[in-house]
């Protein structure tokens, strides 16, 4: 028997280390996933097995017990079998903290007591992965990473389930079906309803601005009399028209050059929020896809997707000149003009930055340097999707080691007659990082505040023409599409009150994980509770009676699962429970 084995989260991580390493490290044994459940309230307290508005907290921890489905009980075998003559293990599973517990719970639950390594890779290349094994650390070092995980999955055995069984004993008044309460999902469902009131209470109100042509010797453009305050009275916008017809004055001119740094590195739920906006995506397909592009069979070409930070390390700044070499073979990415040397930004305000990183366990998503001078070769292998969100990824990296955009900020006023009119616009002086992204203009610059403005000089006359009164009318907020929806539940503290409360979740970044969210929205939307037409998102007008019905004549208690996904009984009876209910 090998006196040392590699766990890993999954059978393509073990194939992708096994053509790094080979067996030099003992023998290399997937996982599934969580190869362990947590056991039933019930099985812990016989009480618990009839529901009550109780709190289903044992004394110590929730224990566990194999897990079913899949090859789960095969792998687990083989990993139990192994451990027996094992002296090392090095845990080679996903570098954030659920695959921290998927790879250690297995050892707790046995009591391993050999020496264990924590084998962390943000990237599955050859290169990396025999670089991670090369650094790994003693897993001890990683105890407080384990402990996070724990503690997420024991509150939402406790708390979904006991708020669950709360809700439908007090709330339900004996009718047959679940009301569920998850730590997530629940949340979540409350941010898009609170919306729905919102729009469904919301009275608009119409009012009126003014507009008129200016003339000067350079030319002619718009100006806008739009107060703070706004003209909801026609009679006091037809003042403003009188006042305006043929007037002449100087006009107040103000030339500013500003720059503008690049966005920052995406992380997941960045280019959710993008790939929602851009192609029309489901948060979980971007996930999909960038997971394609992190570990698929001949690919490998990004790192770890899975980022909640935007910054990278101080100590990839080595990297930049064989990135940026990489990706200008293509193409797309030839013509953007990438200075030499690049711009290494560091600090809050760039992309460089240790200190951003604290707590988090992986950087933002980029071009991974070892497969990028095979990008040649890997291209024709990718497919239209996966092509579109490395070009985003790729396009964002090259921006950030790019000069600053700079432009010329102009700004028009002119007082007519006590009415204030003004005009604004830029004018670029270097395009910078925005040479990356050629077809994209910011929101900001949309509109009258975009327009090209003729040369101007301060107190030079202008000659109004052609006032003319816009009716307007006040809109309610949007609904949620894709990645706005993730973008909120990221910043769940604005829904907050507390202030204590939200500390707390600004620190926790927010309600589930980059990795979870996806799977949270696609969940409500499966169950019917979310009814989505087109791109928004909105509860289903029958979302109780769905949430019920979707409970009814499925097979076992209720669990959480990875990340907060949390299994609740179907139905309630005398004391029998029975029903896989939904995740969350």
């Amino acid at each position: 028997m090998a006196d040392q084995i590699v766990i890993t989260e999954k059978t393509s991580q073990a194939k992708d280390i096994r053509a790094a390493v080979g067996s030099r490290y003992g023998e290399i044994l997937p996982a599934e996933g969580h190869l362990f459940d947590l056991l039933e309230p019930e099985d812990v307290v016989p009480a618990w097995k009839r529901w009550s508005p109780i709190l289903l907290r044992p004394e110590g921890l929730y224990g566990t017990r194999p897990a079913e489905g899949g090859n789960k009980a095969a792998k687990l075998k083989a990993i139990r079998e192994a451990l027996r003559s094992a002296k090392r293990v090095w845990l080679a599973t996903d570098c954030d903290r659920e695959g921290q517990l998927i790879g250690q719970e297995i050892l707790e639950h046995y009591g391993y007591r050999g020496q264990v390594m924590r084998v962390l890779f943000t990237a599955q290349d050859s290169q990396t992965i025999r670089e991670a094994f090369a650094g790994a650390k003693p897993n001890s070092e990683y105890a407080s990473l384990y402990a996070a995980a724990v503690a997420r999955r024991q509150a939402d055995q406790i708390y979904n389930l006991s708020l669950t069984r709360t809700a439908t004993v007090v709330l339900g008044r004996g009718a047959r079906g679940v009301i569920g309460v998850g730590r997530v999902k629940t949340p979540t469902l409350a941010i898009v309803c609170k919306r729905e009131l919102e729009i469904r209470n919301f009275v608009p109100v119409a009012y009126f601005e003014v507009v008129a042509t200016a003339n000067v010797a350079g030319g002619q453009f718009r100006m806008r009399h739009a107060p703070q305050e706004r003209i909801v009275r026609r009679e006091i916008a037809q003042d403003v028209v009188n006042a305006a017809r043929r007037f002449e004055g100087p006009l107040g001119v103000r030339v500013e050059e500003k720059r503008q740094g690049p966005p920052k590195l995406h992380d997941l739920p960045s280019l959710q929020k993008f790939c929602s906006s851009r192609f029309g995506w489901p948060a979980a397909k971007t996930l999909e896809v960038a997971q394609e592009l992190y570990d698929g069979q001949g690919k490998k070409i990004i790192t770890y997707p899975r980022a909640e930070v935007r910054y990278l390390p101080e100590s990839l700044r080595k990297d930049v000149p064989r990135i940026v070499a990489g990706l200008r073979v293509g193409k797309s990415f030839s013509s953007i003009p990438v200075p030499e040397p690049p711009i290494i930004r560091r600090g809050a305000s760039g992309s460089f930055y240790d200190k951003g990183l604290e707590g988090a366990s992986h950087h933002a998503v980029i071009p991974n340097v070892n497969t990028v001078d095979d990008l040649r070769e890997i291209w024709p292998r990718l497919s239209i999707d996966e092509k579109k969100l490395f070009d985003v990824i790729a396009r964002a990296y090259l921006a950030a080691i790019m000069p600053d955009f700079r432009y010329r900020q102009t700004t028009a006023t002119l007082d007519v007659r006590g009415f204030a009119f003004h005009a604004a616009g830029r004018q670029p002086i270097d395009l910078g990082w925005r040479a990356a992204f050629p077809d994209w203009q910011p929101a900001d610059e949309k509109g009258d505040d975009a327009q090209l403005l003729p040369a101007l000089r301060n107190g030079e006359i202008a000659r109004l023409k052609n006032p003319t009164i816009e009716d307007k009318e006040t809109r309610p907020p949007p609904r949620y599409n894709e990645g706005t929806l993730i973008e909120a539940m990221q910043n769940a503290w604005r829904f907050v009150d507390d202030e204590v409360l939200r500390e707390r979740l600004k620190e926790a970044k927010g309600i589930g994980t980059p990795a979870t969210r996806a799977e949270i929205i696609g969940g409500l939307k499966k169950q019917g509770i979310f009814n989505r037409p087109g791109k928004e998102h909105r509860p289903h007008r029958d979302w109780p009676v769905a949430v019920r019905g979707s409970q009814a004549g499925r097979s076992g208690a209720g669990r959480p699962g990875r990340n907060g996904a949390t299994r609740m009984p179907a139905r309630r009876g005398r004391g029998r429970q029975t029903g896989d209910g939904w995740r969350d």
